[in-house]
């Protein structure tokens, strides 16, 4: 027979449980307070996903700090971690694969400059690769990525209904701009697999035109792009594929809009934590030695099936 303790006095229940009525309350409120607290943090999350719908949990634990600290929240990434999974928002990468690079041509591959460099500086270095894109009409679009080594920054960005040259001299035209002019540029490598569009003439004449060195992979190791290939995957993963767009005027509007939020609001364990602006524009430099030399001498996870 089941006891109904409906009807037992607290008095009675803490007696049998060998706690006193403070402890109770005491605990009571605690766990109230946990849940308020619990609360917060997953409210605060939810608006931080508004901007960034796929940012993972080490990002998000950092973009909390100052919420948590104003508020005196105390919770460790290792919780929160937890508190996501408990109420079933953790990420998941989605498995997706599609050739964007021919380098089965006739056309001059230049050879890898860059196996044991390390960029200390912004614009040192650019990496560029291209992905796909596809969209609601089940069409897909090809972007254009150049990227600084250094700081994490995407400089130049181009979204096409093809894969032509001309739409990678877009991007490269792009990040070019920023110096408005070639006698202006210091010393700078370009580095990008050996597709049809980089080996184009058009593409390295420009290059050329700016006393740009010309570095491309050797293979088709992922890990000779390394962080190309994880700004592909960053921008798809994280912000793309959770947008429905219809055509190619709202697919470059809307890249404009995420590329701007990658640059000045997402939060990189690769530079410290902080946002590709942050260190692009800083007159303080980072040590960048250790965290590139992480590139090449880890395994890339391409798929990974829960999101740092």
């Amino acid at each position: 027979m089941k006891q109904d303790f409906q009807h037992i006095g607290l008095a009675k229940l803490c007696a049998w449980f060998g706690i006193t009525r403070q402890a109770y309350y005491q605990n009571s409120w605690k766990a109230i307070d946990t849940t308020i607290e619990e609360e917060l943090v997953l409210q605060q999350v939810k608006s931080i996903r508004k901007n960034h719908p796929r940012l993972g949990t080490r990002k998000l634990y950092e973009k909390l700090q100052p919420f948590m600290l104003e508020n005196n929240i105390k919770i460790g990434r290792d919780g929160l971690f937890n508190l996501l999974s408990s109420n079933h928002l953790l990420i998941r990468k989605r498995k997706r694969r599609i050739q964007t690079t021919n380098s089965y041509h006739w056309l001059r591959k230049y050879p890898n400059l860059i196996k044991d460099f390390v960029p200390t500086a912004p614009n040192q270095l650019w990496v560029s690769d291209i992905t796909y894109w596809k969209i609601k009409t089940d069409k897909h679009l090809y972007i254009s990525f150049i990227t600084d080594a250094y700081s994490h920054k995407i400089v130049g960005w181009h979204v096409a209904e093809t894969l032509q040259a001309i739409q990678s001299i877009a991007a490269l035209q792009k990040a070019l701009s920023a110096f408005g002019g070639a006698e202006s540029l210091f010393p700078l490598t370009h580095h990008s697999d050996r597709g049809i569009q980089y080996c184009s003439k058009e593409y390295v004449k420009l290059l050329q035109d700016y006393n740009i060195q010309i570095s491309m992979t050797e293979n088709g190791d992922p890990l000779e792009n390394a962080i190309a290939e994880r700004v592909n995957g960053i921008i798809k993963d994280e912000y793309l594929d959770t947008y429905e767009v219809s055509n190619i005027k709202q697919a470059k509007e809307l890249l404009d809009s995420v590329i701007s939020l990658y640059n000045n609001d997402r939060p990189h364990m690769s530079i410290s934590n902080l946002t590709p602006n942050q260190i692009h524009y800083s007159s303080n430099p980072i040590k960048t030695e250790k965290l590139w030399k992480n590139y090449y001498q880890k395994s890339l996870t391409i798929v990974n099936p829960i999101q740092d």
